[in-house]
């Protein structure tokens, strides 16, 4: 009898201990419902983030590749440049022993030919700066011009035109001229695609975070200028 007077004095601590053990599963059923899809909400957001990490790199690294593309397209043409600004001092001092009276036209040819040096430097650093590139763009024109006047003006002196030092160097200049416009076209072609792509969505979004610049074409602007000079004395 006394026992089970003991079990029944027992009796609400046991109740009160079952109580809480439901009400702690209970609980713990209701933190892993709330937990469970706050894990799966975390995962997709993570995976989101990944991706679109993933879709920005990819457009910035194809802006890259297209831009150094461009660069190295006007590499190519800086060669032919600082070649043809090798030769103009070499036709121009052979020239002057024949044209005593062309002083001021053989200096026009130096002074065109420093300019366009000059302005081909700060393009080859930083080549498709729009200022740079029309800056050069200028500079070969009026350089183009000159040349053009000395071929004319040359007419006037066969002698000069049977000099065989000066019959190479014009051929020389004239086949520089030809490589220059071939790595100009190559260069415009790939500066068109690099501006097409940073220009359409969304890689326009990318580029202007990343702060891709248009480049500039180096075109010259006169029908008559697109041409090489001609300085063929056969």
């Amino acid at each position: 009898m006394s026992a089970l007077c003991k079990e029944f004095q027992f009796l609400p601590e046991i109740i009160i201990a079952r109580r809480r053990d439901s009400a702690k599963t209970v609980t713990e059923l209701n933190e892993r419902k709330i937990m469970i899809p706050l894990l799966i909400t975390l995962g997709v957001l993570v995976l989101i983030v990944i991706v679109a990490i993933a879709f920005v790199a990819g457009i910035y690294n194809k802006l890259v590749t297209m831009r150094n593309r461009y660069k190295n397209a006007y590499a190519q043409i800086d060669v032919q440049l600082k070649r043809r600004y090798d030769l103009i001092p070499n036709l121009v001092e052979t020239a002057k022993g024949y044209m005593a009276h062309e002083r001021g036209t053989l200096e026009a040819v130096t002074a065109a030919r420093n300019i366009a040096y000059a302005a081909s430097k700060a393009a080859a650093a930083n080549p498709g700066d729009a200022a740079a590139m029309k800056n050069l763009t200028a500079a070969e024109s009026g350089l183009g011009g000159t040349l053009s006047r000395l071929m004319m003006v040359s007419e006037q002196y066969p002698d000069l035109k049977a000099n065989q030092n000066m019959m190479q160097l014009t051929e020389e200049l004239t086949s520089t001229e030809n490589k220059i416009s071939f790595a100009r076209q190559a260069y415009n072609d790939s500066v068109m695609t690099y501006n097409t792509d940073r220009e359409v969505f969304p890689s326009n979004l990318i580029a202007g975070m990343f702060n891709f610049v248009a480049a500039e074409l180096f075109v010259i602007d006169k029908p008559e200028q697109k041409d090489a000079p001609k300085v063929s004395f056969s």
